[in-house]
């Protein structure tokens, strides 16, 4: 018998759910999106439990993301309502973590991206260890910053969430701490202790900050300037030569962040341009409702196949996009993207909702 993808058990007073594809970098499946709304059902009317836990097998990554490769395999098949299954059930997973009536409490060590992001920054306490490393790659791939990075991403300070978006770059720990997406550092060997206070029954806040220690200085802050001052533009354009007057002024952070930027798919950056500037104003429900609709046009896009391509299956890193140029884009190229669907819309249940 091979090794359960997620384990979802009551332990003391706790519910733990553990990812357990160490080997895939525990990406999500559906099957595991399955098992974590089953077990959110379950616990949230037991008094038994007093909060949800959860974390990783594994040293390397807490969840890399969806398992794209199944998603791309299935697009190429154009079997798009098994494709588009995954997301709605992990998108309404994102949104009922958010409102969850209970403390939910993930503790992330390596690398969390993507969908692994869905599953924690909704929460109520997100505790970064020593290797935790943030990123929303997406644009590099042709698709977007999903499962609430239009929620989430826009509510950092400044315009740290378009700088993410747009490059794709990592945060480590201190970065993380400092901008706000964990509430805490906890060193890596103490993640086991803190959990066994959890599952006694201590109050979370309390057993947090037990284990706690200071954080590694953030060094992403001390570009809190540039950030600000470069992708806070209204266009892909003007961030470009925002970033490009500062690269001749001297700022080698600015040189490789207009070469990353120029090196993503042009329509992926616009939509994410695009989210990051709507995203503070919407709520929960209606984030995740825009970020549906974006996917379900992706999925029978170009961009999407021809990055996994490019990045995961052949490893050329050399996609051709088309659009293959920024400037070739006008802002209405991206609004079919962020339009309702004229069926299919995401929907949620009638029990929760966002205040």
């Amino acid at each position: 018998m091979s090794d359960p993808e997620i384990t979802c058990e009551k332990e003391g007073r706790c519910g733990v759910i553990t990812l357990n594809r160490p080997h895939a970098l525990n990406a999500l499946t559906l099957h595991m999106v399955r098992e974590i709304a089953r077990a959110l059902d379950l616990w949230e009317g037991d008094p038994a439990v007093q909060c949800v836990l959860v974390k990783a097998a594994g040293d390397r990554a807490f969840c890399a993301g969806a398992d794209i490769r199944i998603l791309h395999e299935l697009g190429k098949a154009q079997r798009f309502a098994e494709q588009l299954a995954f997301w709605r059930e992990e998108y309404i997973l994102n949104r009922r973590i958010k409102l969850y009536p209970k403390p939910y409490v993930s503790l992330i060590d390596g690398i969390v991206m993507g969908g692994g992001a869905g599953i924690s920054a909704h929460g109520s306490y997100i505790v970064a260890g020593d290797k935790y490393s943030f990123a929303m790659p997406e644009a590099g791939i042709g698709f977007f910053p999903d499962v609430g990075a239009t929620f989430f991403l826009p509510r950092l300070p400044g315009k740290t969430g378009a700088y993410l978006a747009l490059t794709g770059a990592r945060m480590n720990c201190g970065d993380a701490v400092a901008f706000g997406l964990a509430n805490a550092h906890a060193p890596s060997q103490r993640f086991a202790a803190l959990a066994q206070r959890l599952v006694h029954g201590e109050d979370v806040s309390a057993a947090i900050a037990a284990e706690s220690a200071p954080p590694p200085v953030s060094s992403l802050a001390g570009q809190r300037h540039f950030i600000d001052g470069c992708f806070g533009a209204p266009t892909l354009s003007a961030i470009l030569e925002e970033i490009d007057d500062a690269g001749y002024g001297g700022s080698e952070f600015a040189l490789a962040t207009y070469d990353t930027i120029r090196a993503k798919s042009p329509t992926s950056l616009a939509i994410a341009l695009r989210q990051m500037q709507i995203g503070a104003s919407l709520d929960i429900d209606e984030a995740m409702r825009t970020e549906f609709r974006i996917v379900s046009r992706i999925a029978k896009g170009h961009d999407f196949y021809e990055g996994v391509r490019a990045v995961i299956i052949d490893k050329d890193n050399r996609p051709i996009w088309n659009p293959a140029e920024i400037e070739a884009l006008k802002p209405a190229d991206i609004d079919p993207y962020f339009a309702p669907l004229t069926d299919g819309e995401l929907e949620f249940s009638a029990e929760a909702h966002a205040p």
